[in-house]
């Protein structure tokens, strides 16, 4: 049940291409604001389990289908109410949610984070902010090749397959087209000045509302 007290949360999406720096901005924000919770888009990929791993790896993970948006919806219309969710966990190494979920609490402001963020209208329309980041793709390569081996078991080979097969073609139709929504662009991935910027523009929004006392 919702608290009646209970204020409407400021909505941020934070979105760009896979290895852009998305998270490492995401976290920054969390880390400088009271009362931040952060939803990863990729936590709501649909859980597959009709398929054996060999199909389940071969499907396309970087096109808007893969993603269960309309849960993510849900959940946050659930926080924008005051109401906590129980975010579902993402196991990489075998392409299939958990059986464990994640309780997500209320929050003065809630960041979603993932590469097509942006590119949903629905959930763009939820959004009180909505940010790009926007970075090389060489270097946005490097970073998912060593998150992917490091993080998720990954192979280089596979790792590299799968880029040229699904990921830069989905980044060209889907992911950067959406970067013309975005409310501010952070070049580069992250940037000190940019972040900053984004995190004062929070404070002045939640003490317009009573949330914060202005800095």
């Amino acid at each position: 049940m919702a608290d009646p007290g209970w204020r409407r949360p400021l909505l941020v999406g934070i979105a760009g291409g896979s290895g852009s720096g998305k998270t490492t901005v995401a976290d920054a924000v969390a880390e400088a604001l009271p009362e931040v919770a952060l939803l990863q888009h990729d936590a709501y990929y649909r859980d597959r389990r009709d398929l054996d791993f060999e199909e389940r790896t071969r499907l396309n993970y970087d096109h808007p289908d893969s993603l269960e948006t309309e849960l993510l919806i849900e959940h946050l219309d659930l926080l924008t109410q005051g109401i906590p969710i129980e975010r579902p966990v993402y196991d990489f190494s075998v392409h299939l949610r958990s059986d464990e979920v994640v309780r997500i609490e209320p929050a003065s402001i809630i960041v979603v984070e993932g590469i097509l963020v942006l590119a949903d209208k629905d959930l763009r329309d939820r959004l009180d902010l909505k940010i790009y980041v926007d970075t090389d793709p060489d270097l946005r390569l490097a970073r998912r090749l060593e998150r992917d081996i490091t993080e998720r078991g990954r192979t280089v080979d596979s790792v590299l397959n799968q880029y040229f097969e699904t990921v830069r073609p989905m980044h060209l139709e889907f992911v950067e087209p959406s970067k013309r929504y975005a409310d501010l662009i952070i070049p580069e991935g992250y940037n000190d000045r940019a972040v900053a910027t984004v995190v004062e523009m929070l404070r002045a929004r939640l003490a317009e509302v009573g949330q914060l006392a202005p800095s």
